[in-house]
């Protein structure tokens, strides 16, 4: 079977989605399948992308962090994307990666040469619109196109129960599996090193995820407990801020802020911290997201340290009947703080540090979950099925 991966984003590019795509591209041409991946050019330097796939690359316009992130950016891919799939050897599936204004270029040409196609509904890109900016014809805009992305797949594919109920509040229908999520396991994995004062913050950082408030938690612990670092690791939207924030409260040289890095650099930097971190702030109509990163720290034997409202506070509190995950702590500064103390008085010895590696290893890799979403694409491929000839012959609805 021929599957066409559409995505803006794909490995070597350092993230999370990068990672899952690459994965979901190895299940199928594991199983037999040919790959073919349209994607952005990426930087210079960032290595090769293909491990049997066949990837097509193209030039686009990126932010001044070298993201291919706003509507300018967004449609520099999406254009040259809508010709090469018009064109491209005919597929059996198309899986689609958000944002929506890809979902809604692949939903037209997908109708148009009668290709089904499934859609990647991680997160509601609309909600989180809806915190970046004061616009609101943008955000109505974005929510009507990425229903249209949505309403015409075959399927949708998400991590989690809470992102399949926002998609029903939405109006959308189309049947939903929880695939889940999980951590690249044959980069992250428990490392016998000396852990260092360290803690990390991995991934983006915008008003969304709330991260500011651990500049405050990281000043209260210094008080305590000097000689401690907090290292971010990734692209933010207030890292001006957070900056000026940790200068002010004499912090500034023990706060580090890093460009992102590809997962074995970011590896085994989580094997020599402490504690990860991770937030979610409060009333920003994103409680139902679930911070993948999580899953990346624990594969490398690291705890995490998670504050905020959503799915990941119970996730962890559940595994740590098991293996000790981390901490979960309320979204306050002192909280934070507290349990920043927690972990740096008692840090995991190396043992358990390895029993959580080998626990999130067997329960939570990429693996796996990208071999349940690949048995969906080739599903949606094998019944040559479109939207409409599904939900009329009563298509599985996943768990929604």
């Amino acid at each position: 079977m021929r599957v066409v991966i559409a995505t803006r984003i794909y490995r070597p590019e350092p993230s999370a989605a990068s990672f899952f795509l690459g994965s979901v591209s190895d299940a199928l041409t594991a199983a037999g399948h040919e790959v073919e991946v349209l994607t952005a050019k990426p930087l210079p330097g960032q290595g090769e992308a293909a491990r049997g796939e066949r990837v097509k690359t193209f030039p686009v316009l990126r932010d001044a962090n070298g993201y291919v992130r706003g509507y300018v950016q967004y449609m520099s891919f999406d254009i040259p994307l809508a010709f090469r799939l018009l064109f491209a050897r005919r597929p059996a599936a198309v899986f689609v990666e958000p944002p929506p204004t890809t979902g809604a270029v692949v939903r037209v040409v997908c109708a148009l040469r009668r290709i089904p196609y499934v859609y990647d509904a991680a997160d509601i890109w609309s909600d989180a619109a809806g915190q970046a900016t004061d616009s609101g014809l943008v955000v109505r805009v974005l929510r009507g196109l990425e229903r249209f992305a949505m309403r015409g797949a075959a399927e949708l594919v998400t991590i989690s129960q809470g992102v399949v109920d926002r998609v029903r509040d939405l109006g959308v229908t189309t049947p939903v599996d929880v695939t889940g999520f999980g951590a690249d396991t044959s980069v992250f994995g428990y490392r016998d090193v000396p852990t260092e004062r360290l803690f990390i913050y991995a991934g983006t950082y915008t008003g969304l995820h709330g991260a500011d408030i651990l500049i405050d938690a990281f000043a209260r612990f210094s008080e305590t407990h000097p000689g401690y670092r907090l290292r971010f690791i990734g692209n933010g939207t207030e890292q001006d801020e957070m900056r000026a924030r940790a200068a002010s409260l004499g912090i500034g040289e023990s706060v580090e802020f890093a460009d992102p890095v590809p997962a074995a650099e970011l590896s085994p930097q989580l094997s020599r911290a402490v504690a990860s971190l991770a937030t979610l702030k409060p009333g920003g109509g994103y409680e139902y997201a679930f911070t993948s990163k999580a899953y990346s720290s624990l594969a490398a034997g690291c705890p995490v340290i998670f504050s905020g409202p959503g799915p990941t506070a119970p996730f962890l509190t559940e595994a740590a009947k098991t293996v000790p995950v981390g901490h979960v702590a309320e979204y306050s500064a002192d909280a934070i703080a507290d349990a920043l103390r927690q972990a740096a008085d008692a840090p995991l010895s190396p043992s358990d540090r390895q029993r959580v590696a080998e626990w999130t290893a067997a329960h939570h890799s990429m693996r796996a979950v990208a071999e349940r979403v690949a048995a969906r694409i080739t599903a949606v491929g094998s019944a040559g099925r479109r939207p409409g000839r599904a939900r009329r012959s009563g298509a599985k609805g996943g768990t929604a």
